[in-house]
């Protein structure tokens, strides 16, 4: 209209305009303003004249703002638009508007959405009915004639699906709807990209349009896509890919942690008329193994988004150890050789617990996908069988062996294990420590470098069986097993037959064995199966391998590249056959599984090519029209808005010409709002005045703990007999002090535990005398006391019994009974009498002899693996502070003494000298449980020396 842009819906309404001289007419005249009179009522009746009021000319001004309204009004019902698009013309039967929506629309969707309102609108004016159809919805939408407004409805109900349009699924349904009701016109409103079968829609569309009036809009701005990824030692490498033909871009791409903040950013380079680029990340493994998420930046679409999961990341590896934390030197350590090996490539656990039966489930809640067992032997059943259900489910279990291993009792082994090992020069030993043999072609080792210099001179030895061969993934030159493994319902058990660290072998001191643990790491499965109570179901059910080889939606992507939550539709992805599928309607892009442990299907695999939509099918009976840079623009809420705000601007002036403005009591009303905020300030004042009272209160377990950590203090066992409770208790103070006055140990009073449930950790040594009437702890205790001696505290089991040694080790009395009872659920490493040259005979004095009340009885230690070079040293090398000692010689009532200082308790014999020693055994037990194995370390002394004098 006169070359503007602009367009009426009904111009015919623009025909009132010939009528504002009438209303200017009508509106020129105004009521004269009333008069004011002065009461009292005399006054008026004196000033009252009588005349006759003749009508007073309004004000031009007044005039021309009320006409200036009523042409607003008339023009917005004249229903005006602002850059209209090209009216098509629509015939007389429905107009069919199919609609692009799958992910490549993402990038240009509000104007394919313009395109279509504008379709709507026309419709809607000539009352002709409307089928719309969107090509990634599938067959099963509505394809019926509706109206225009219901269209329109739906219309603002789409977005762009995160998978790929799905044209050809529509033809079938398509042909069916017309020929019910043949349309009278089509629109196309596509997102300008070819299927992958080239033409054939639009083949079969021109066959079913016939001579059908075709629209197709094209143009819209396509997306970029991150096709293939690939991971090498060196970076992360992600394809991008877009539609050929357009020049030369830097297009950034952008790495995410699960938080969303940014890891690294990448430029992937696409040439002239390139239609891929790649981007490299070449960030430290640390870092790239968070990467969750690489998208490229400014984009907005599902296929421009690469989800990473479990496979692109290192591994989460879970460590426990059955050596106590005595060993935190860390040549000594069997984890400091793992954590050395496994940290490059794996995300590492350790558990918070020392406790087994606490540790194990803690890890496996963790979603660990390898647990590493390093000489752990005897575990809690109910680890043992949530071991066995994580194993089942997915999870790789990889033991070693070690002194504790021989001594196992649970099945958690790939091959069943003679009893006792193999050592150089035992019985079972070879002259010469053994090599490797190269590993089998099946060995997940197959290919790596078999080194000389690695030798084994100690084993645990496997049963032999017809299946062993396949079993073992290395084995020595002999033909003895190294590495063993089996399959246990979805995961696997991997046995070394060596300990993890140096101890029995070099192995962990070569590349070999960091390469061994990588393969291993890597066969394991990315999502494990997350622990559960098993209630009602037995290990390894059929049911419970089938409900976790399922994989649920967790979180999915929209068309525009952001998470969303499932869908109740979706459906679940089986887990071996998840490589198997690609992104579609019933399983959309985004994460499957659980929190703990997830896969990523992603849009694009790699391959996939984006290019132009060909209309060559279409012949010249096309008519293909380019989407409008802007929505048009309605003004009509504008125009309506103007007018209604010019009204209560004449509305104004008439107030002020006629006086009445003033009534308005303002200042009242400004007084009840100042009132009401003064109100709401008081009330504010009085909230944040008042505040909960807050209480301190001191449990006793509080006032415990603050007795045990401001001073050293000795601990005993409460064991519920007053008798022997109290003679502990005068013991271990007489035991204190006498270390008060020889050594600079000044402890305080000690303390009586209830192992059920007072804490332990603040004791590096607990006295325990075995009462044979007390019952036997439950497994939760028995739990914190393995906990206890595996986070480096030491017990003193004393027995009181005068017991000696027998051919079985111990006798069989009532407490040495209950002892052994006790020890059932404990993970007890071999035990011998204290050597000879034990750390414990010169801990502080020198000894041959730990007598208490009685002497007949020996200290009994965990047992030191012996060496060759053992013999030619004053003490003997990795003495570490034993987690147990076993006496039988009553040790607390030698110790123990009255208020003035007098033994309670004679000796037998009764000799002061016994007491002396008893006394100096004590101090040494205390010294080497709070010390540890400081003076096994001076024999290095000498050595150090000379290489220094070097």
């Amino acid at each position: 209209m006169f070359g503007l842009p602009l367009a009426f819906a009904a111009p015919a309404v623009l025909g009132a305009l010939v009528l504002l001289p009438v209303i200017w007419w009508l509106l020129r005249f105004t009521p004269p303003r009333p008069r004011e009179v002065t009461f009292p009522p005399t006054r008026l009746l004196v000033d009252i004249e009588k005349r006759e009021e003749t009508p007073q000319k309004s004000p031009w001004w007044l005039t021309l703002l009320r006409l200036l309204i009523a042409a607003l009004l008339i023009l917005a019902l004249a229903g005006p638009q602002w850059r209209p698009a090209d009216r098509i013309a629509l015939g007389e039967g429905p107009v069919l508007i199919l609609l692009d929506n799958g992910w490549t629309s993402a990038a240009d969707w509000d104007r394919q959405l313009t395109a279509a309102r504008g379709v709507l609108e026309l419709a809607e004016t000539a009352e002709v009915p409307v089928i719309l159809a969107a090509t990634a919805d599938g067959p099963a939408q509505p394809l019926t004639p509706t109206s225009a407004a219901l269209a329109a409805e739906r219309l603002r109900a789409m977005a762009p699906q995160p998978w790929d349009r799905q044209r050809a699924e529509l033809v079938t349904a398509l042909r069916k709807a017309i020929a019910e009701t043949p349309p009278g016109h089509i629109v196309w409103i596509s997102d300008g990209l070819e299927d992958p079968f080239a033409g054939a829609f639009q083949r079969d569309l021109a066959v079913l349009a016939g001579a059908t009036p075709l629209t197709l809009y094209t143009g819209a701005r396509t997306p970029q896509g991150i096709a293939a990824l690939s991971s090498t030692a060196d970076a992360l490498t992600a394809t991008l890919i877009r539609t050929p033909g357009e020049a030369a871009a830097d297009v950034k791409l952008r790495a995410l942690d699960p938080k969303g903040l940014v890891l690294g950013e990448a430029i992937a380079r696409f040439e002239t008329d390139a239609a891929e680029a790649s981007a490299s990340f070449t960030l430290p493994s640390e870092l790239r193994n968070d990467i969750a998420r690489l998208e490229i930046d400014g984009e907005r679409a599902a296929g421009a988004v690469k989800l990473i999961d479990d496979s692109w990341r290192r591994r989460t590896v879970g460590l426990i150890s059955g050596a106590g934390a005595d060993q935190a030197q860390p040549l000594l350590s069997p984890l400091y050789y793992l954590q050395r090996a496994l940290a490059p490539f794996a995300d590492l656990r350790l558990p918070r617990s020392t406790d087994l039966g606490a540790a194990i489930p803690e890890l496996l809640e963790q979603g660990v996908s390898v647990v590493m067992l390093a000489d752990v032997g005897r575990l809690p059943d109910p680890a043992v069988e949530a071991l066995d259900r994580w194993v089942r489910g997915g999870g790789l279990l990889v033991r070693f062996a070690g002194p504790r291993t021989a001594g196992s009792t649970d099945d958690l082994l790939p091959v069943a294990l003679r009893a006792g090992g193999r050592t150089l020069g035992g019985s079972l030993s070879w002259e010469q420590p053994q090599k490797l043999a190269p590993f089998p072609a099946a060995s997940p080792f197959a290919g790596l470098a078999v080194p000389d210099e690695v030798l084994v001179s100690r084993q645990v030895l496997a049963e032999p069986t017809a299946d062993l061969p396949e079993r073992s993934w290395a084995m020595l030159t002999d033909g003895t097993p190294l590495v063993t493994a089996g399959r246990r319902g979805e995961g696997a058990i991997v046995l070394f037959h060596v300990t993890a660290d140096s101890a029995w072998s070099n192995l962990p001191l070569s590349g070999t064995y960091v390469d061994m643990l990588r393969r291993i790491v890597a066969s394991a499965s990315a999502v494990a199966a997350a622990p559960d109570s098993g209630e009602g179901l037995p290990a390894g059910a059929a049911a419970e391998t089938e409900v976790r080889s399922v994989l649920p939606p967790l979180r999915l992507l929209d068309g525009f590249g952001a998470f969303v939550p499932p869908r109740a539709d979706v459906t679940s992805i089986p887990a071996s056959g998840f490589a198997a599928v690609r992104a579609s309607r019933d399983t959309p892009p985004g994460l499957y599984g659980t929190e703990d442990g997830y896969r990523a299907l992603n849009l694009l695999s790699g391959g996939e090519r984006l290019m132009p939509l060909d209309t060559a099918p279409f012949g010249n009976g096309l008519d293909v029209r380019p989407y409008l840079d802007a929505e048009p623009v309605d003004l009509r809420a504008g125009l309506f808005s103007s007018a209604f705000l010019l009204l209560a601007l004449d509305a104004l002036i008439v107030l002020l010409m006629a006086g009445m403005l003033s009534r308005l009591r303002l200042a009242r009303l400004a007084a009840v709002l100042v009132g009401f905020l003064a109100i709401g300030v008081a009330l504010s004042l009085l909230v944040s005045a008042a505040g909960p009272a807050q209480a301190q209160a001191t449990s006793s377990e509080d006032l415990k703990a603050l007795e045990a950590t401001v001073e050293t203090r000795l601990a005993y066992v409460i064991t519920g007999n007053p008798e022997i409770d109290e003679a502990s208790r005068a013991g271990l103070d007489g035991l204190s002090q006498y270390l008060a006055a020889r050594t600079a140990l000044e402890p305080g009073a000690p303390i009586g535990l209830d192992i059920s449930s007072d804490e332990l950790a603040f004791f590096a040594l607990l006295y325990w005398p075995i009462d044979p009437a007390s019952p036997k702890p439950d497994a939760r205790t028995m739990g914190r006391i393995d906990g206890f001696m595996r986070g480096g505290g030491t017990i003193l089991f004393d027995t009181r019994d005068h017991i000696t040694t027998s051919a079985t080790g111990l006798s069989g009395t009532p407490a040495t009974l209950k002892l052994r009872e006790i020890l059932e659920g404990l993970d007890v490493p071999a035990l011998e009498p204290v050597p000879e040259d034990h750390v414990l005979t010169k801990a502080f004095f020198l000894l041959d002899s730990f007598p208490g009340r009685f002497a007949t009885s020996p200290l009994w230690v965990e047992a030191t693996e012996a060496s060759p070079q053992d013999s030619e040293r004053p003490v003997r090398s990795g003495d570490g502070v034993t987690p147990i000692l076993i006496t039988g010689n009553d040790l607390a009532a030698a110790w123990a003494v009255d208020a003035g200082g007098h033994p309670l308790y004679p000796t037998v014999p009764d000799d002061p000298g016994q007491r002396e020693y008893a006394y100096r055994a004590g101090v040494n037990i205390v010294m080497y449980s709070l010390t540890g194995n400081y003076k096994a370390d001076q024999v290095h002394v000498p050595a150090l020396l000379e290489r220094l004098g070097q």
